[in-house]
């Protein structure tokens, strides 16, 4: 009987047919480039095509603009890949089924490509992810372990969201939402952070905390579990998972800390592993000394600002080190990373204005990202702030007021969302007129061009545009910059 859960893609013919529907969606795009790679005939879907379907067909993929069920009868696919937003009563789902075609979530075929290769580093964490992966990327790739990549964002060195490399190592980001890292398989799983996100999957910090526990479940026994050490949801998430290897009689993994000088170590109480030590900061960029288990350490100067990449980087370093790269691998891999798209990427100027994008739609993002931006050469920031999701709005309503406050001004466009209805009845103009009622500065637009208009009128040369949250908002960093 099939079983998703131990499903390898190596159990799927050379040359059979897999179809994807989303297949512009970017992790879809990514696995659909990696399946053609192995030597399957892949086509797919989107109702938005765009760019990235352009690459594909360049490629040789099928590429269909619309989800009819004519599609799945013309292209005859032995399998079907789907995203979670493809909904039961998708046409090319109900034809597919009708067929009695094997069909796959996302995570479920990530999960099967998990477990096909010998070494995975799976990265995990509420925020952080697609910085740190990248990071581990680089450094295995100067390391020259060929690794093949999965990531949630282009990056400049493997030219968009993946690389097809050997049989030997996968780099793949691993997120909770819908708990989709279940499916995967881990030999080392990294965990960032654990904050209360996808209050639609979670209602509780507690199940958040819980689910990650069971991620580190998967870990092979023998394999390793890279932490922020400071992290107290991590700390009781690793005694959780512990307290189930031990019942289930199991070696538990090796756990790896990471930490600056300055933070205590909530996961174990002893020094950590990786330590960042003797900090300081240029123009807004961290320089930092890596020490590896007290051994003699190496200084490194990233390109990329925010006391929180230095952990991404620690991260990063260890899951890299722990998995054959050297020191000298890891230094001029960081010094030479300059982020993902869509995580602080300065896109250009306008007007005399620095305009930088970030996904950071969380209020625990977006306060980490305008410290770092306060931390850059700068006159005044501007905001420009899209929360995403109707569920987390409501959810962390107070912590998305206390993180924007403390702003000069924000901006806000009202909520992204393409997988909820809004039933809670919530906008972001609820956001902005509390900020103000507190004494914050800020105003609301459903119009882009009324928006853009106000930009216009605030901003002045030396200024920073930040603009915060989901592609939809993002965009507009192409927009003035074009």
């Amino acid at each position: 009987m099939f079983d998703p859960k131990t499903f390898k893609l190596d159990d799927i013919k050379k040359g059979a047919r897999i179809y994807f529907i989303g297949i512009g969606g970017i992790s879809m795009n990514g696995l659909a480039r990696l399946a053609k790679h192995a030597g399957f005939v892949v086509g797919g879907s989107d109702n938005h095509p765009g760019e990235r379907t352009e690459i594909l067909e360049a490629q040789g993929i099928k590429i269909y603009n619309s989800q009819v069920a004519s599609n799945i009868d013309d292209f005859k696919p032995d399998y079907l890949v789907k995203t979670a937003a493809i909904l039961p009563h998708n046409e090319e789902v109900k034809r597919a089924t009708e067929l009695e075609l094997q069909i796959f979530d996302r995570a479920e075929f990530l999960g099967a490509f998990t477990r096909t290769y010998k070494n995975v580093i799976n990265v995990s964490g509420t925020h952080g992810k697609t910085t740190t992966t990248s990071m581990i990327s680089m450094m295995m790739i100067e390391a020259g372990l060929d690794p093949t990549v999965h990531l949630g964002a282009d990056l400049n060195i493997i030219n968009g969201t993946v690389r097809a490399g050997s049989k030997e190592l996968l780099v793949s980001e691993a997120c909770e939402f819908n708990r989709s890292f279940l499916n995967f398989s881990s030999t080392t799983a990294v965990i960032t952070n654990i904050d209360h996100d996808h209050v639609d999957c979670y209602p509780t910090i507690e199940d958040v905390i819980d689910v990650f526990a069971r991620f580190i479940r998967l870990v092979d026994d023998d394999g390793y579990v890279v932490v922020s050490g400071h992290d107290r949801n991590i700390a009781k998430a690793v005694k959780e998972a512990e307290e189930y290897f031990v019942s289930a009689g199991r070696k538990f993994p090796q756990v790896v800390t990471c930490a600056t000088d300055n933070e205590v170590c909530e996961v174990n109480g002893k020094r950590a592993d990786f330590i960042a030590e003797n900090i300081s900061f240029e123009n807004g960029l961290p320089g930092f000394d890596i020490v590896i288990n007290g051994e003699e350490p190496f200084r490194v100067n990233l390109l990329i600002p925010g006391s929180h990449n230095i952990s991404n980087a620690l991260n990063a370093a260890a899951a890299a080190y722990m998995n054959g790269a050297s020191p000298e691998a890891i230094r001029t891999a960081l010094n030479g990373f300059a982020g993902a798209d869509g995580r602080y990427t300065v896109k250009g100027k306008y007007k005399d204005c620095d305009v930088v994008v970030d996904y950071a739609h969380h209020p625990t993002a977006a306060r980490a990202t305008i410290e770092a931006a306060s931390n850059m050469p700068h006159n005044d920031i501007l905001v420009v702030f899209q929360p995403l999701t109707f569920n987390r709005t409501k959810m962390l309503f107070e912590d998305y007021v206390t993180s924007l406050l403390p702003c000069k001004k924000v901006l806000f466009a009202e909520i992204f969302s393409d997988r909820e209805i809004n039933t809670h009845e919530i906008s972001s103009k609820d956001i902005s007129d509390e900020i103000n009622r507190r004494g914050g500065d800020t105003e609301f637009f459903e119009d882009r061009e009324e928006l853009k208009k106000r930009i216009d009128e605030l901003i002045k040369p030396g200024d920073i545009i930040l603009i915060l949250g989901p592609e939809d908002i993002r965009s507009l960093g192409d927009e003035l910059c074009s």
